[in-house]
């Protein structure tokens, strides 16, 4: 639950096959990290071929992650403000952004927060901090926009500015390029 409403997420993978492209809905309940979804989709796969996995959270924002056997895993995410603050947007997120999953608990640990330091500066109390990540990194956060490889599904169909423009039905408009609507219409 969040906020009083359930946030819902739709997850497929597809494996590209000699036949065409296999879909199969999928659990992210044991998916932790980026590893973790790869190994998945290594799973799917036939013959060591590609395996695309979609993760969707409502209209909020998409990703795309692409295997190809062993190869490290390529990563697309359409909005990574958006994502950063759902399990698995963050999951994404932290790994194009090179953090590691213990890093935020790292930087509280080296915090002072007792205030009371000499020769600190006052805190600017009308300053309003919207972004957790900010808070704890000092940094902008993840970008409110597209972060990773745009350009992954470029050989299949969907060329980097395709990709930077959807919005909508993106996993639709993405599975007609790839030509397997009907099989991820099944999962859905």
């Amino acid at each position: 639950m969040t906020s009083g409403r359930v946030t819902v997420y739709f997850a497929a993978l597809l494996a590209r096959t000699e036949d065409g492209w296999e879909a199969s809905d999928t659990e992210l309940d044991d998916v932790e990290t980026l590893t973790d979804l790869a190994d998945l989709a290594r799973e799917a796969a036939v013959d060591d071929d590609t395996v695309v996995a979609f993760i969707e959270q409502e209209d909020a924002w998409f990703g795309v992650v692409r295997v190809d056997g062993e190869d490290d895993p390529r990563v697309f995410l359409s909005n990574a403000a958006a994502a950063a603050r759902s399990s698995y947007g963050a999951m994404l997120t932290d790994e194009l952004l090179g953090r590691e999953e213990d890093d935020a608990a790292d930087d509280l640990d080296s915090l002072d927060l007792d205030g009371t330091e000499d020769g600190e500066p006052e805190p600017d109390n009308d300053v309003e901090d919207d972004d957790p990540l900010e808070a704890v990194n000092g940094t902008d956060g993840p970008p409110h926009g597209p972060l990773g490889d745009a350009g992954l599904l470029a050989d299949l169909g969907i060329g980097e500015k395709e990709l930077l423009a959807l919005d909508g039905d993106a996993l639709g408009t993405i599975a007609d390029a790839l030509g397997c609507t009907e099989v991820l219409e099944a999962v859905r």
